[in-house]
């Protein structure tokens, strides 16, 4: 009988050990409560610069180029000399009509004398009338001469003048691309003819960046636009923000110049322009850079942390807490980033807890303990009591 009295304890104590524990409580989750609010409409993107204003320096007579006369990669004036070619046959071509409309002037001087005497003497029958009439034509014709030859001393002036190359803005001059002694101009040495490329001149004081917005986004932001959602900043007001290559950001701010209303039939985008103040020529034609612009304001949308955004093969969603603790799936349209948060668009309701941190607990059905989130912090799951 005491051994059964002595094993008692240890069957009592067996017994005990089979018991089940308690399921661990629900694990925390760092939440942020959904609040409607206001976002800027941003977009960050590759642009090229130009010159405002670029033009080619051409020979518009045919000669032989004797000399540049000014210094490479300088700033010059409109109407500064540039480069000057062989004026001697211009200068001959000119002399020899000055010739020519000094003769014809004298020979219209003598032809309109004869014209009036023998006017004077028709009426008193000294002269036939096909004498007169035969005066009044010489004279004519002799006053079509001169003018003929006017225009073409005009000609020759102007070709002459030609032979003095002059900038035809003000501006930054390049490279020269012919050298002294060079034979430039047309082959027929006509004024109106395309003639060789002496250098360019670029206007640099303030450059344009050229760049392309998708036709997408200008429909969904005009819809936008009309459901009250989006504000749009007038064209002459939406500021550029331009990054240089080399990461740093560019000083003076940029101004919207130029909305084209085509959309280009092979990229589905639209041309847009800004112009950009260079006082210091510290950026140049030609280069890439990146351009953040503000487009508007963005109303009625949540703006929630980048980490509690998930994306799979359906689209962007995120884990919400519901009133029972559970956790539940939305999907929302997250296209835009405002700093370190998504902005929300659609998909989300004012009071909605959205999870932020412990996302790998918050299984869509798991029960969890929603906790206030705050940046730099993270929610850790509740201890199980053994």
């Amino acid at each position: 009988m005491k051994r059964y009295v002595l094993l008692l304890p240890f069957l009592i104590a067996a017994a005990g050990c089979h018991k089940k524990p308690p399921p661990p409580p629900p694990p925390h989750v760092g939440v942020v409560t959904a609040t409607v609010t206001t976002a800027p409409l941003t977009r960050s993107l590759v642009g090229r610069l130009s010159a405002l204003m670029s033009a080619n320096v051409n020979a518009r007579v045919s000669g032989v180029l004797l000399q540049r006369k000014y210094a490479e990669g300088s700033t010059v004036k409109r109407g500064q000399l540039l480069f000057e070619i062989d004026p001697a046959y211009y200068q001959t071509v000119l002399d020899t009509d000055l010739g020519v409309l000094a003769e014809d002037q004298a020979a219209y001087v003598y032809a309109k004398v004869t014209a009036d005497r023998d006017r004077q003497l028709l009426p008193v029958g000294s002269v036939s009338q096909q004498t007169v009439d035969d005066a009044n034509a010489t004279e004519q014709t002799d006053a079509a001469k001169v003018r003929a030859d006017k225009a073409a001393v005009e000609g020759a002036r102007i070709n002459l003048g030609y032979t003095k190359i002059r900038s035809p803005i003000s501006g930054v001059a390049g490279q020269q691309q012919q050298t002294q002694g060079a034979l430039v101009g047309s082959s027929t040495g006509d004024a109106g003819a395309s003639g060789t490329l002496l250098t360019t001149v670029d206007q640099i004081d303030s450059l344009y960046v050229n760049f392309t917005v998708s036709a997408a986004d200008l429909v969904t932001w005009r819809e936008a636009q009309q459901q009250g959602k989006l504000a749009l900043t007038p064209q002459n007001k939406t500021t550029v923000q331009v990054t240089l290559p080399n990461g740093n950001a560019y000083g003076p701010l940029g101004t919207l110049d130029f909305f084209d209303v085509v959309v280009n039939a092979t990229t589905g985008t639209v041309n847009l322009r800004a112009l950009l103040p260079n006082p210091q020529h510290e950026i140049l034609p030609g280069m890439f850079v990146t351009l953040t612009l503000n487009f508007g304001q963005q109303n009625q949308v949540f703006l929630i942390p980048q980490q509690s955004l998930q994306r799979d093969t359906v689209g962007a969603f995120v884990a919400v807490v519901g009133p029972d603790g559970k956790v539940l799936r939305k999907d929302v349209n997250a296209s835009d980033s405002n700093g370190s948060d998504w902005i929300v668009t659609s998909g989300l309701a004012a009071g909605d807890r959205v999870v932020v941190s412990g996302i790998q607990m918050a299984a869509v059905g798991a029960q969890v303990t929603p906790i206030p989130w705050a940046a730099g912090t993270a929610a850790t799951p509740a201890a199980a009591t053994p």
